[in-house]
Formats: structure tokens, C-alpha cells, sequence
């Protein structure tokens, strides 16, 4: 069983997310993030007893808040992973954190 806080994506020049920012939860403190592509991603939250959250940046108190659940879900072109930020249903992660230009 593993917990997971996934806290910013990497698109294409087409604007699709291909990978994610992957921390792994631990007893008493959370990983740096490993990035992850979409296939791994759905790999690993497909694996019983798996789970994930949003981690959100929250820039007025300095530090990460946990968000919404992460699933996955079998859309028209397939799977991809889906939150519920602000109690709005979403398509995909779009609203982390972009780390196209941070970490290529």
C-alpha cells in the first residue's frame, strides 16, 4: 500500500499532460518528486491499496496543502488521472503546478 501527493504535471506541445510530479508519503515526511509518466501514474493508483492527492502550493502561507483525491478514469481517449479541486469535477490535473519550465 503506498500514498502519493502528485504536486505539478509536464504537458505537450499539444497542451496534454504526459507526466507528473510524483512524492511518495512517508511516517514522518514526504519525498521529492520523481517524475512520472501517464502511463506510470495510472500503473501505480491502478495498484490495490494505492492512493493519491493533490498538493497544492499555497503561496500566502509558504507551504503545501493536500487537495482532492486523485483517480483514475476511462475517458473517450482512454485513461487519464482526475481530481475534484474547489468541489469542481475536472478532466485532468491542469491546475498544478507546470514544471515544463522548471525541470524539463
Amino acid at each position: 500500500m503506498g500514498q502519493f501527493r502528485i504536486s505539478g504535471i509536464w504537458k505537450d506541445s499539444n497542451n496534454v499532460i504526459t507526466h507528473y510530479a510524483f512524492h511518495t508519503v512517508g511516517e514522518s515526511s514526504t519525498s521529492r518528486a520523481i517524475k512520472k509518466t501517464k502511463s506510470e501514474a495510472i500503473s501505480i493508483l491502478e495498484t490495490n491499496n494505492n492512493t493519491a492527492t493533490t498538493w497544492i502550493w499555497n503561496y500566502s502561507q509558504c507551504s503545501w496543502n493536500v487537495g482532492e483525491k486523485v483517480l483514475v478514469v476511462n475517458g473517450a481517449n482512454g485513461k487519464y488521472l482526475r481530481s475534484n479541486p474547489d468541489n469542481r469535477l475536472t478532466d485532468n490535473l491542469g491546475h498544478l503546478i507546470d514544471f515544463d519550465w522548471i525541470h524539463p
